[in-house]
């Protein structure tokens, strides 16, 4: 049975993500900053007929956490075949000027959003690497995407954010790199959009729905020897490749 690790999977689309590998036979670590929490969703889930998922403790800006969650997989598994980079946050209120959002705001967003998916994935590198089919999925977003931020004609061209989609920004570029140095081997990295979901990050502004965005994060982390990799697909690219431009 393969294993997958998803972080900040105790709502939205995380925890969408976790019921549906769930029903396809994967076993889930269902990650929270707060275990209790976890666990009570867990036993939610169990009634519902969900199975092969287990809360565990991660926050992906506290090393001691990660590094303590890596050594439960560790002893439980002895490797992991799927990471699932999920956990964000949008740093508050919008807009996010240029020139008043704080370098305090900024920092803060990039410590979850950037430096704590670099933080998780090269503590689970070791595991990942004992898998024979492993993927990175790191959770994206269309507003990360300098080219479409450039064409006047985009939809949310005028949705600029100095905290959030920069962030994204940064996390886009570093999914290029990670994939390049893992291209020899059988990984399979690669940055997903959600598109514009209706969650409660967005106060449910989002047209798209929970689960449309879990099975299309599904659709591209669960790929074969011949998948792509170091690539950035979006839900809300109108295509049937789902492949953005950067």
């Amino acid at each position: 049975m393969k294993s997958v690790l998803i972080t900040g999977a105790n709502r939205s689309i995380g925890l969408e993500i976790t019921k549906q590998l769930s029903k396809q036979g994967l076993f889930v670590y269902l990650g929270s900053r707060d275990l209790e929490k976890g666990n009570e969703i867990v036993k939610e889930l169990n009634k519902d007929g969900f199975q092969n998922i287990k809360a565990i403790q991660i926050d992906v800006t506290n090393p001691d956490s990660i590094l303590a969650a890596k050594k439960i997989v560790e002893n439980e598994q002895g490797k992991l075949d799927i990471l699932i980079n999920n956990a964000g946050i949008s740093g508050g209120q919008f807009p996010q000027t240029a020139s008043d959002t704080s370098v305090k705001d900024i920092k803060n967003v990039f410590e979850t959003n950037f430096f704590g998916v670099i933080s998780v994935t090269q503590a689970f590198l070791e595991l990942l690497k004992k898998s024979d089919s492993p993927r990175i999925s790191n959770i994206t977003s269309g507003l990360g995407s300098l080219t479409l931020h450039s064409d006047a004609s985009w939809k949310y061209y005028d949705f600029k954010s100095a905290a959030y989609g920069t962030s994204k920004t940064a996390l886009n570029a570093y999914t290029i790199v990670l994939a390049y140095e893992l291209k020899d081997l059988s990984f399979k990295v690669n940055a997903i959009d959600p598109g514009y979901t209706a969650t409660d990050f967005n106060h449910y502004s989002g047209p798209g729905t929970v689960e449309s965005a879990a099975s299309f994060i599904i659709k591209h982390t669960l790929t074969d020897e011949n998948g792509p990799t170091g690539q950035f697909f979006s839900n809300d690219i109108e295509d049937e490749t789902g492949v953005s431009p950067w």
